[in-house]
């Protein structure tokens, strides 16, 4: 039976003593003459013992050769000292005039052997590619062989290629030399000395070689022409560029300008946008004809505006035959500038705005949308930039149909946005607003003409947990600016809001907006070239006052702030009419001191009033006395339980028995308390056993309250948020239950630390509770306290009946 030997084949495959190649030389007989070391390691005997025997000796088959030599290139077995087999190939060369010495015999490890045949195999592959180049430099890096397609580099890359781009392989390869850092996938542009303007991207690997004793031979390369590949990752680049500098404008200037910064330098050398005069009105444009009004919105250069060619802001006429062009909505082409200019040669209006002296190539876009021609790209080439091509033309219609959609869509925004400026807009809440913490009538007067309507406003804000936030304000200026600016600050307070803020913060948050929104609309008014006084500072926002007050009815507690804000009038049944001693505030924008708090403990019944100071504005009355009579007003209409819109009219009616010159406002809230059975508080120490002591108070007093359909759901957000209070703020944890027109479920602790919703992952052995919470309520938040904070969350009640 055959036996293989075990014994490991070193992994190096050169002759000599400890290779895996064992030499031999051989008189005519076939005797063994002389052997080096390394056959020892294959046969396990030594060196001198096999001097003198036939080398028919060492065969594991004797029988393999026919003759007392193999044939060259045989593969046979070696006996081993041990017993087994070793398997090699034997190579075999004839020596001519060397004495006794007539063969010179190599055996190498079969493995080996067939390593060396696959790295041969695989050489000749690489050097008979003929879509990657391979190059292998000697230790000048001077090319000393290439395979079949010279073309892609050349046998000498100074001697082929821009001296540029010859000079960063050459880097490459020289950096690759010195560190032994093989490089891989490097793409460079590679033009050709003989069509220098032909782009041309290879990507090129290298790697250094090093003789089997370690010492540098040179540098293999291989490269791939990747032109197609990089220019259409550039194309996509490109669009998706654009369509994120397009992405939100809603300014038709700034569409302009945009798509001309994302196209020059990188696409074009030149680039203008030019568009009809009704667009930048927000009206729809007519039909694209000669002599149709235009206007160059934006240009940009890599260098300098050619002085030849109209700049940005230049009115300009469509003639020639570009309003047919236009109307087709393809692009043009021109690879030839010769012909244009001989064309538009005798009409220097046209030439001024399509031919610049450099120019090699141009490229016109129109920009047509739900098709109308709103206007045209116009894109140049010059000096020795490839010219445009056809892929260039199909390009630049995929971004000027979306910079046209762009732009289409802020012609259709500034139209309704003059709309809304010639329209006296509807800004405010209903008039009657009815919650469980108030009921409430909010009063607009207009101004008798159209030259003093202003930004009078008022809001009723519904908070978490059945409180309210009453908001008054007055916008500086008057026309549709002004409206305009109330509409903003509204949103902004019900924006701030929703975040449960106290009213000093709250006001500290929108001072500082209408601080940004007026520096913003300044740097605006400066860079469009309007006069400082243009429509006033900060769109009529600066300067700006307004009172926010926050009513809890469930411990009739009410906080309120002014920001240079009159403060109001509150009546109490069986008291007299007051002017609350809140201290207004800088108005907003003017900055400079903090806003002052006031809190007040509001009985029920109680009539709260506030008002815009043109209320109290009267030629022939100070506002003192004004003041006094409204406080009458109040407190009469208190007494009898009289409903916040009979107070309302009671006021106005006695105030203003003619239309004002200024637009007013007037809000009048009679405020509430909820029944005490309709709320349930307790207090819990920093234990974990507190959390079931939690739950079972939860269960009663759902049961009390006859609403056990939700006794799971809120004893299971109840242990979950009094767990987490006491787990991470400690004592003292509060939790208090609200019915009212949804069911309110509050849990406080000292921690400033606000709650994070998170999505735990599988592995995670915590963080789902207010995620568990958030599917549970309806709504859920928290907000800041005195003490700490509060998390609360809402869950709808079934309807009565």
């Amino acid at each position: 039976m055959r036996q293989t030997s075990t014994h490991s084949e070193p992994h190096t495959d050169g002759p000599g003593p400890g290779g895996c190649a064992a030499v031999l030389v051989l008189d005519r007989h076939g005797t063994v003459l002389t052997c080096d070391a390394a056959l020892e390691s294959l046969v396990g005997r030594p060196a001198g013992e096999l001097r003198g025997h036939p080398v028919a000796e060492l065969l594991a088959r004797p029988g393999d050769w026919p003759g007392p030599l193999p044939p060259s290139g045989t593969d046979t077995a070696l006996r081993h000292a041990d017993g087994g087999e070793v398997e090699v190939r034997v190579d075999v060369v004839e020596l001519r005039e060397a004495g006794a010495a007539r063969y010179l015999v190599l055996a190498v490890p079969a493995a080996v052997a067939a390593r060396r045949r696959q790295d041969e195999a695989l050489v000749r592959a690489l050097f008979a590619q003929v879509r990657i180049g391979l190059a292998i430099s000697d230790e000048q890096l001077r090319v000393i062989r290439v395979n079949a397609t010279p073309a892609l580099l050349g046998a000498d890359a100074a001697a082929t290629l821009l001296p540029q781009d010859a000079a960063a392989v050459e880097a490459q390869l020289r950096k690759v030399a010195e560190t032994g850092v093989p490089v891989v996938d490097w793409v460079h542009p590679a033009r050709r000395l003989d069509a220098p303007q032909a782009e041309r991207i290879i990507s090129l690997s290298a790697l250094r070689l090093e003789d089997s004793a370690g010492h540098f031979t040179g540098v293999a390369a291989t490269f791939t022409d990747v032109t197609e590949q990089q220019q259409a990752r550039r194309r996509l680049a490109l669009v998706s560029a654009a369509s994120k500098r397009l992405e939100g404008l809603l300014d038709v200037a700034d569409c302009a300008q945009a798509l001309t910064d994302v196209l020059v330098p990188d696409f074009a050398d030149l680039a203008a946008v030019d568009l009809t005069e009704a667009v930048l009105v927000g009206e729809e444009p007519g039909r694209f004809a000669n002599g149709a009004p235009l206007r160059r919105m934006a240009a940009a250069s890599r260098d300098a505006w050619p002085p030849e060619l109209d700049t940005a802001g230049a009115s300009l006429r469509a003639g020639g035959v570009a309003p047919h062009y236009m109307r087709r909505g393809a692009a043009v082409l021109v690879t030839d500038m010769a012909v244009v200019r001989e064309a538009l040669g005798t009409d220097p209006v046209l030439y001024r705005q399509v031919v610049p002296e450099e120019a090699t190539s141009m490229l016109v876009i129109p920009l047509n949308a739900r098709g109308l021609v709103l206007g045209g790209l116009a894109l140049w080439r010059t000096g020795d930039r490839v010219p445009f091509d056809q892929e260039d033309a199909l390009l630049a219609e995929e971004i000027g149909s979306r910079a046209a959609l762009a732009v289409d869509n802020a012609r259709r925004y500034t139209r309704e946005h003059r709309t809304a400026e010639a329209l006296q807009r509807s800004l405010l809440p209903r008039s009657v607003v009815e919650v469980s913490a108030a009921e409430t009538v909010g009063l607009y007067v207009p101004a008798a003409t159209t030259a003093g309507i202003g930004g009078s406003w008022f809001d009723v804000i519904p908070l978490s947990s059945a409180r309210v936030a009453l908001v008054v304000g007055d916008v500086v200026g008057h026309g549709l600016e002004a409206t305009a600016a109330t509409g903003r600050l509204r949103t902004a307070v019900q924006t701030l809001s929703d975040l449960d803020m106290t009213p000093e913060e709250l006001l500290s948050h929108l001072d500082d907006l209408v601080t940004r929104l007026a520096a913003a609309d300044e740097l605006g008014r400066n860079r469009g070239g309007g006069a400082a006084g243009d429509g006033g500072r900060g769109d009529g926002v600066y300067g700006s006052t307004c009172l926010y007050a926050v009513y809890d009815p469930v411990n009739g507690h009410c906080s309120m702030a002014s920001a240079g804000h009159p403060p109001p009038v509150i009546a109490a049944p069986g008291t007299t009419a007051a002017v609350l001693g809140l201290k207004p505030g800088p108005a907003l924008g003017l900055g400079g001191e903090p806003f002052e708090q006031l809190e007040v403990d509001l009985a029920p019944g109680s009539v709260l009033a506030l008002f815009t100071d043109k209320l109290l504005s009267d030629p022939a009355e100070s506002p003192q006395e004004r003041l006094d009579r409204l406080r009458e007003q109040v407190e009469a209409a208190v007494l009898p339980q009289a409903s916040p819109a009979e107070v309302g009219r009671d006021v106005l009616d006695d105030l203003l028995p003619e239309p004002p010159a200024h637009d007013l406002a007037l809000l009048v809230s009679r405020v509430r308390a909820l029944p005490e059975r309709s709320i349930a508080s307790w207090e819990f120490p920093a234990d974990p056993e507190a959390v079931a002591r939690a739950r079972d108070l939860v269960t009663e007093q759902l049961g009390r309250w006859r609403l056990e359909e939700l006794a799971f759901t809120t004893e299971l957000i109840a242990s979950e948020l009094v767990t987490n209070a006491i787990r991470y703020a400690g004592a003292p944890v509060g939790l208090r239950l609200i019915r009212d027109k949804v069911l309110v479920c509050e849990v406080s602790d000292p921690s400033q630390t606000q709650p994070r919703l998170r999505r735990a992952r599988l592995t995670d052995e915590g963080g789902r509770g207010l995620f568990l919470i958030a599917q549970l309520a309806h709504r859920w938040g928290s907000r800041y306290t005195r003490f700490g904070k509060t998390i609360w969350t809402e869950q709808l009640l079934k309807p009565p009946g």
